[in-house]
């Protein structure tokens, strides 16, 4: 069994107040994309783990998808597998890529051995894996507060919209881009400002790791500008950076052109 775990943008990202778990709360719009990795899941003798594409730091053996089969596992009698995630989704992007191949290992666990786990408890499942984990069960845009994994609906559709994302080849740490940080309540709540035209989000959707990490990381600030100036109607660094995206609007040519040692992603949301 095999399916794709796609990447996510953060619209917009305020970093509210600090929480008494060490954790911060924020408020966003969780966007999926199709930029995707491959998850294979299939029945073994004896538990396997193997990666190919981009390369993953650190053991495999710590990789979240087995972390996944691990939690199941905890709580039903799951037989031994064999996962094969090819990495296409660049690492220490602000895209949600790990979270992603979590969140899709428990929804194919849950296919493959016929738990029949509903959305809700496998959403639960994901939150003791990552913040932001849970989203991808239901991987339809929403407007998440908490660490990231409390959702609300949000009336926004920009399907038909062009996407570019960017990645310059620069992995930042979520606890770097933390630790430059000072959580400040928004000015206007961001759930308001994204039910305005996208015209005006340009001057009023904010990602509030932009102030921290550009002035660290020139590149996403001129990667910025670049996408405005290419048309983009909006553009912005994604979650904890280093991916900055641009919409245009539907129709729109996209011809954005950047360094080849760039990763880059086009697309219709």
């Amino acid at each position: 069994m095999i399916l794709f775990p796609n990447a996510k943008l953060n619209i917009g990202l305020n970093v509210v107040s600090q929480r008494p778990d060490g954790f911060r709360n924020l408020e966003s719009c969780f966007y999926p994309v199709q930029w995707c990795d491959a998850l294979e899941i299939l029945p073994a003798d004896a538990t396997q783990f193997n990666l190919s594409g981009i390369p993953v730091p650190g053991d495999a053996q710590t990789n979240l998808c087995l972390k996944a089969y691990e939690l199941l596992r905890a709580d039903y009698n799951l037989a031994p597998v064999v996962m094969h995630l090819h990495k296409n989704i660049p690492i220490g992007a602000g895209l949600g890529g790990g979270s992603a191949d979590a969140a899709f290992a428990l929804r194919l666990l849950n296919e493959l051995f016929g738990l029949n786990l509903t959305t809700a408890q496998l959403q639960e499942y994901a939150r003791g894996l990552g913040s932001d984990c849970a989203f991808f069960i239901w991987n339809q845009p929403v407007f998440a507060t908490g660490r990231g994994d409390v959702f609300q609906d949000i009336s926004l559709d920009l399907t038909g919209y062009g996407c570019t994302v960017v990645y310059p080849d620069l992995h930042i740490t979520t606890a770097e881009a933390f630790g430059q940080l000072v959580p400040q309540a928004p000015a206007q709540p961001l759930l308001d400002t994204l039910q305005q035209d996208i015209s005006t989000w340009k001057d009023t959707v904010k990602n509030d790791f932009e102030k921290a990490l550009f002035p660290r990381y020139p590149v996403l600030g001129e990667l910025k500008a670049e996408l405005y100036r290419q048309g983009a109607l909006y553009a912005s660094m994604t979650g904890s950076g280093s991916a900055v995206f641009g919409l245009f609007a539907p129709g729109q040519a996209m011809e954005p052109t950047f360094p080849a040692a760039y990763r880059v992603w086009h697309g219709l949301l």
